[in-house]
């Protein structure tokens, strides 16, 4: 998994609240689970005019105009400004790599749904609650300045805007050592990699007829 420590990157809006899962990603693409090659297909049913399906290739699709990351303004924003209730619905894990298939690193919101939340950890997204009126404020501020560009520290839970603003966000510890580190769930295990042979090598001696011979 990619670390993550600091960011500074264009922020695109996406002005809805309870944006959930099959929006994020539909279900017919879910047939896959290589973790990548969702991005064309991120907001599908928002993102284009033509129904999606597996295998099309999505640049010759046609976009919807309407769709705000569709604007020229926000291409390649790797952060993504929303409302209340962000990723609710059902708890597929391929609607954060859709995501950050995108291109996305930073989400930030009101509220999240629980597993989404969670399952933005394991794949290198910061998910980040913000109280209301500060979105509020960031939404306006975003729509105001083309190119308009936030810093995101996690070290030190910060968020600086263009004009020198600061937010400030909290990440339980654990979660924060693991985005720093780049550690999903199999890196986390892999660092007790010492501990796991030994014990290992501590079972064939005290439990012999747990490794018969061939």
């Amino acid at each position: 998994m990619q670390p993550f420590t600091k960011l500074t990157a264009l922020a695109a809006p996406l002005d809805r609240a309870n944006v959930d899962t099959d929006a994020i990603i539909p279900k017919q693409f879910l047939k896959s689970i290589k973790r990548t090659g969702f991005g064309p297909n991120a907001f599908d049913e928002w993102r284009y005019l033509d129904h999606g399906e597996p295998g099309q290739d999505c640049a010759t699709r046609p976009l919807n105009p309407d769709f705000v990351l569709n604007r020229p303004r926000y291409r390649g924003a790797k952060i993504l400004l929303a409302r209340t209730n962000f990723g609710c619905g059902s708890s597929r894990e391929h609607a954060p790599w859709a995501l950050l298939d995108y291109g996305f690193r930073v989400i930030i919101a009101s509220s999240f749904a629980d597993i989404f939340y969670g399952n933005c950890f394991k794949n290198g997204i910061l998910p980040i609650v913000l109280d209301e009126r500060t979105i509020e404020q960031l939404f306006r501020e975003v729509d105001a300045e083309p190119g308009y560009q936030l810093t995101v520290d996690l070290t030190a839970g910060a968020i600086t805007t263009p004009t020198g603003g600061i937010y400030t966000f909290a990440i339980d510890s654990h979660r924060k050592h693991c985005l720093i580190n780049g550690l999903d769930d199999i890196g986390l295990t892999m660092e007790k990699t010492d501990d796991i042979r030994a014990y290992e090598a501590r079972q064939k001696t005290d439990a012999p007829w747990l490794f018969p011979r061939s």
